[in-house]
């Protein structure tokens, strides 16, 4: 099973209480063009397989097997994707840290951080989904010169905290407003995920 130990690749106040932290993570596809998946809360690697599949032309993970005659893709290495995608710590087969202190999106950025230096990739186009879009926004301003391009999907600023103040006061969001707002978020969500 591919795994990240996160500690191996952080030093200093950075690696705090990683010490037994590993991030299961699989790569797709082989090409100079690397592309790093972020899923959102509950999400694992597996919630990107339609994505994947469009950006690699395949499902089968690489897991050591670098070249799968039977996948390649037409063009040279300079047009071809290689993606990898992974579960955030406490999802999937990652490790579940046990204090709440352990799951920041800062934390999770410097995970993806560790996963980029394990894998050998300098710089990557940086795809977040909800959640895994507030992540990317860290990790693009701790290590902005990695980000090749960045790309947030279902994003938020934080709750209500995003809505802008006027004249000092935060702007009042009517109720029936929210719960449009909410219906169509998850609308968008579940049939961006079908196509």
């Amino acid at each position: 099973m591919p795994f990240c130990y996160v500690s191996k690749y952080q030093s200093g106040s950075g690696a705090k209480g990683n010490n037994r932290v590993k991030i299961f993570y699989r790569t797709y596809g082989q090409g100079s063009i690397k592309v790093v998946l972020i899923i959102g809360l509950a999400g694992t690697h597996g919630s990107w397989g339609p994505q994947i599949k469009d950006l690699t032309g395949t499902k089968t993970p690489n897991d050591g097997n670098l070249k799968n005659p039977s996948e390649e893709r037409a063009g040279d290495d300079n047009e071809r994707i290689e993606v990898c995608a992974f579960d955030n710590r406490g999802m999937g087969r990652s490790s579940v840290p046990i204090t709440k202190s352990e799951y920041t999106t800062t934390i999770m950025a410097k995970d993806a951080i560790a996963l980029m230096d394990h894998l050998g990739w300098r710089k990557a186009h940086v795809f977040g989904h909800s959640m895994g879009a507030m992540i990317a926004c860290k990790l693009a301003a701790i290590v902005p010169d990695k980000i090749l391009s960045l790309a947030l999907l279902n994003g938020t600023g934080g709750g209500f905290e995003c809505f802008p103040k006027v004249f000092g006061f935060r702007m009042d969001v009517p109720d029936h407003h929210i719960e449009v707002f909410d219906s169509l978020n998850s609308f968008l969500s579940i049939f961006w995920f079908i196509h």
